[in-house]
């Protein structure tokens, strides 16, 4: 395929998606008109010109939920281990903490997911754009007055070009010193995972599209100028570009609806985006950055390609293997790519509310200045249509003058209003009582748990659009962060994670994990959290003290953690610390070892102590033994030696 006939394939992909110009496109401009409370049209001159703000209102409701379940913790997003051994379980932690910080710190997370989330309930579709950033950063720094060794010093480092260099001698103490202005443009560049949210009518999508990553052609259409272009790396010839580029995009009725309401578009004063004088540099042009499948290479297999096209210019043309785009609907069609929005089920809501405030608020002008019957040339016009009070009419006869009767409003038309606040309720899941407890909802439900049913039966289409956000878009994005870090940073980095330095390094993940998307859905309020981690903690602490073995320090702790963050407190680790982290108490193991041997040594010497005071026992015993039979034989010799004496004498 020849890179003509590719860029003709791009152009009738592109006039034939969806977004161009089609009814999606029109419905989207008309949602953004009813956001916006622009007039619609139908207003008569004289009469009121009231427009309802119910999109606005329920658009302005279902954000803060939203927000508040997506961003209110420390974490969008968990990865789950893929394998039973230790080392996946600790990636999977690092990995956690990583994608979270490119998120929300690296990247503008919160303003990613907050404007790409109120795209998809205003205009059907919220997109975000995830790419692994390489372009160049180059920065211009100037230093003065360097001695010799200072700019051999500066200048000895890699991504340091010298641009501006003068020599200057200046007498110090006596001496001449020769002393340097530089000016150095230095290299910056690093590769980064981006984010961005997308306008719903910069993206076109090829019909009959399911999913993403499955369709045979997306492009993102962007405005950028000359400058932005060679930043990129782009050679570009402006006189070609000048010459296959058309502004009619300008003039997108879509597009300018974002305009309109404060008129702050360029286009209504100049005619186009060209920006204002000749600066050649500084014009601007539509960029066409095509993902389609085609089989460019002849190989009879498609395959999907990165074209960028300005005009009928071919900027980049390259494979590549994922789509970097991601996509939320609050409201799914099964087997379609485009739903609907809270918007679309609202907006016929807004148009009867509207006309009905208008016959109301028309009716009431006519009571306070209603018409009149006057007979032709016996009353001063002049005077009957100054309205001030006080005034005086001239006429010429007492009964010139007839007020025209004005029927007064009937009770329904107010209950008209109440009943399409009932619908509106019931499309978009957003309540009285939901937006706040007032003084009817508590005196009709009188106790906590009647207002808690009330609440979670009005805030369930509300969880509904959240899990299909939590469920597609926002783990698709975490997923695609997450490959973009495994693909692409293959260094290990320093990064302050949860108030720790921990060394990261992407390279040693799986290419596959397990995501999991961290919201507070199902769980109840901050205070209902708040209130069952507390009798899980007073269990676990009885259960503990008692000897019942089934929490541990870490099921403690984990509880613990949970309640501070449901509290507000993100810097849980300020307050708790993991017992995992905590060195043992006791000596170490080498000094337990040595003090065992000692008591075994110990325990030796005891038993020999024993045994030797039982041989001296039994020496003593048998010397007091060996003592009687000496006293014993002692005294049979002294009887025999006097029986003997006896013998001898004999009797006198």
């Amino acid at each position: 395929m020849t890179d003509e006939e590719l860029i003709g394939l791009i152009e009738e992909h592109v006039t034939d998606s969806l977004g161009f110009g089609d009814e999606i496109s029109r419905q989207r401009e008309l949602a953004m008109d009813y956001y916006l409370t622009q007039p619609f049209g139908n207003e008569v001159e004289g009469r009121s010109k009231f427009t309802d703000s119910t999109v606005q209102d329920t658009v302005e409701w279902i954000m803060p939920s939203l927000m508040r379940v997506f961003c209110g913790g420390d974490e969008v997003c968990t990865f789950n281990p893929v394998g039973p051994e230790p080392m996946d379980a600790d990636l999977a932690d690092q990995a956690t903490m990583y994608v979270n910080h490119v998120i929300m710190k690296m990247n503008p997370g919160y303003v990613v997911l907050h404007d790409a989330m109120k795209d998809a309930i205003l205009q059907k579709m919220g997109w975000i754009k995830c790419w692994f950033d390489e372009s160049e950063k180059i920065d211009r720094e100037e230093y003065s007055n360097l001695t010799d060794v200072e700019l051999d010093a500066l200048i000895a480092e890699d991504t340091v070009e010298v641009v501006e260099h003068t020599e200057i001698e200046e007498e110090v103490n006596g001496q001449t010193v020769l002393l340097h202005d530089v000016v150095v443009n230095r290299d910056n560049s690093e590769g980064q995972v981006r984010i961005e949210a997308v306008p719903p009518d910069e993206v076109l999508v090829a019909r009959m599209t399911k999913d993403i990553q499955s369709s045979h052609f997306i492009c993102h259409r962007v405005r950028k100028t000359i400058t932005e272009l060679r930043e990129m790396g782009y050679d570009i010839d402006v006189d070609e570009i000048r010459a296959g580029s058309t502004d009619m995009n300008d003039f997108s009725g879509e597009r300018e609806s974002r305009y309109r309401f404060d008129e702050s578009d360029h286009f209504r004063f100049f005619g186009n985006d060209q920006g204002i004088g000749n600066d050649e540099s500084m014009r601007s042009y539509w960029v066409y950055e095509s993902y389609i499948r085609t089989d460019y290479r002849g190989t009879g297999i498609a395959e999907i390609r990165r074209v960028v096209t300005v005009g009928k210019t071919l900027l980049e043309n390259e494979p590549v293997d994922v789509i970097p785009f991601v996509s939320i609907t609050p409201i799914r069609i099964p087997h379609k790519f485009y739903g609907l929005s809270v918007a679309d089920t609202v907006m016929d809501l807004q148009l009867m509310r509207s006309s009905l405030m208008r016959t109301l608020m028309d009716n009431a002008y006519s009571q306070n200045f209603g018409r009149w019957q006057v007979v032709e040339g016996q009353v001063a016009l002049d005077d009957l249509l100054s309205q001030i009070p006080g005034g005086v009419v001239r006429t010429k006869s007492p009964n010139a003058i007839t007020p025209l009767p004005t029927p007064p409003l009937q009770p329904y038309s107010f209950q008209m209003l109440e009943y399409l606040d009932g619908i509106r309720e019931s499309r978009a899941g957003v309540s009285k009582i939901s937006q706040g407890l007032n003084e009817g909802a508590l005196k009709s439900h009188q106790t906590a748990t009647a207002v808690s049913q009330v609440m979670t039966a009005a805030q369930s289409r509300l969880e509904l659009i959240a899990r299909n956000f939590a469920h597609t878009g926002i783990r698709d994005l975490c997923r695609a962060v997450y490959g973009l870090l495994v693909r692409h940073q293959d260094r290990e980095t320093m990064v302050k994670l949860q108030g720790h330095w921990v060394p990261v390094n992407p390279s040693m993940w799986r290419d596959k994990s397990d995501c999991t998307v961290s919201t507070g859905i199902g769980f109840g309020s901050k205070d209902q959290q708040m209130a069952y981690l507390t009798q899980m903690i007073s269990f676990a602490g009885q259960a503990m003290s008692g000897g019942l073995r089934i929490v541990s320090e870490q099921n403690m702790y984990e509880m613990s953690k949970e309640l501070l963050k449901s509290m507000g407190f993100n810097n849980y680790q300020d307050f708790i610390t993991d017992p995992s982290q905590i060195p043992p108490s006791g000596p170490k193991p080498d000094e337990q070892l040595k003090q065992a041997e000692m008591q075994v040594k110990n325990e030796e010497l005891k038993i020999k102590a024993g045994e030797l005071q039982l041989k001296q026992q039994k020496l003593q015993q048998d010397a007091a033994e060996a003592q009687v039979d000496a006293q014993l034989k002692a005294a049979e010799l002294q009887l025999e030696s006097e029986q003997r004496r006896a013998v001898a004498i004999g009797p006198t």
